[in-house]
């Protein structure tokens, strides 16, 4: 499969979301073990989604961008930084650039938004993907769903 053989977009229907959550119900409920209780919150409901699907419609990786109130308890309250989150990619798409273009996605979107930064909780392994990016680590490591996680950040 070449790059060219997916697209990414904002999920704007019903559909759509639910292609989000199967994804990352594949990756992190079923791959990573995190409780279906927490992987899902009320922050679903107003973040905005980005869905990565191959040509004939099968989703490919999935991520989010909470900003405003929303992104606040994660950006130590800076309502200029938005938070990327839930970033997912299934298993049979890595390695094609899926993940790098979901990121680049969700900045797109926060630029529209007029957001000047976007940070991000990467899993410890997932830092050097991130640094590739643009992001820099910040703060402790620290445990979230039982999983290491680093503070990031890029300004847009």
């Amino acid at each position: 499969m070449s790059t060219r053989a997916y697209r990414v977009r904002v999920a704007e229907d019903p559909a759509d979301r639910e292609a989000c959550f199967a994804v990352r119900k594949e990756v992190f409920v079923g791959e990573q073990g995190v409780p279906e209780d927490i992987e899902y919150d009320a922050y679903d409901a107003v973040a905005v989604h980005v869905l990565a699907v191959r040509e004939d419609g099968v989703p490919l990786g999935t991520g989010r961008l909470l900003y405003g109130e929303a992104a606040a308890g994660k950006t130590d309250g800076d309502l200029s930084v938005g938070s990327l989150g839930r970033l997912a990619v299934t298993q049979a798409a890595r390695g094609l650039g899926v993940g790098a273009a979901l990121v680049g996605a969700i900045e797109d979107a926060a630029r529209a938004l007029g957001l000047a930064a976007v940070d991000l909780h990467a899993q410890t392994h997932a830092l050097g993907f991130y640094e590739r990016l643009g992001y820099v680590a910040y703060g402790p490591e620290y445990l979230e769903a039982g999983i290491a996680h680093q503070g990031m950040r890029r300004a847009l």
